[in-house]
């Protein structure tokens, strides 16, 4: 029997969607270093599924180093992420009692990745699409989760703090990338 607050047996539980995990982690500050640890392993797991999707077109360099870009880019994502929801969560969808910290959101919402390990096979051919979609929806399921239980909201607040929170950080990406890719064009010449 895996022990229930191991990091195995929270992944497990916030897997299950369990809203005790997601209380017990957004009060274990210990469990950060848990929950970053979920990030990286679902962002090699889909690293790795991805990879492998495109074998043989890419080399051994090109698949480690869509690793490391794919690991900086979960790192960031996580901890962007939970900034806007911990921002709109706190002042423009803000509950009736809300004293949450980021460091609450940033651990609830990093268990709430643990779907994602099951992206490593997405390059399964014919179905590899629909367990990355499975698994992209289980996640989402789970953010909602996340947000609801850290911010003590009820799961209609929770749904719109992440909807709200998607479209300024899609907006965010848009213009990071527009950024990026003016900066490689300009720098090109």
């Amino acid at each position: 029997m895996i022990k229930s607050t191991s990091f195995l047996g929270r992944m497990y539980r916030a897997a299950r969607l369990g809203e005790g995990v997601y209380e017990e982690v957004e009060a274990d500050t210990s469990a950060t270093w848990q929950a970053l640890a979920v990030v990286l392993l679902y962002s090699i797991c889909a690293g790795i599924g991805s990879g492998l999707g495109t074998l043989p077109d890419i080399t051994v360099g090109g698949f480690f180093w869509g690793l490391f870009v794919g690991l900086l880019s979960a790192l960031a994502f996580w901890l962007i992420w939970s900034l806007i929801t911990y921002i709109i969560g706190t002042t423009l969808l803000k509950g009736p009692e809300t004293s949450a910290t980021y460091g609450e959101l940033l651990r609830t919402i990093g268990f709430s990745a643990t779907p994602g390990v099951l992206m490593i096979f997405s390059f399964i051919p014919f179905v590899g699409w629909a367990i990355s979609l499975a698994a992209l929806a289980w996640m989402l399921a789970a953010m909602v989760l996340a947000v609801r239980q850290a911010l003590d909201f009820n799961t209609g607040r929770a749904i719109a703090t992440c909807l709200v929170g998607g479209i300024i950080y899609v907006i965010f990406a848009v213009i990071l990338g527009v950024i990026a890719g003016l900066g490689m064009w300009v720098f090109r010449w």
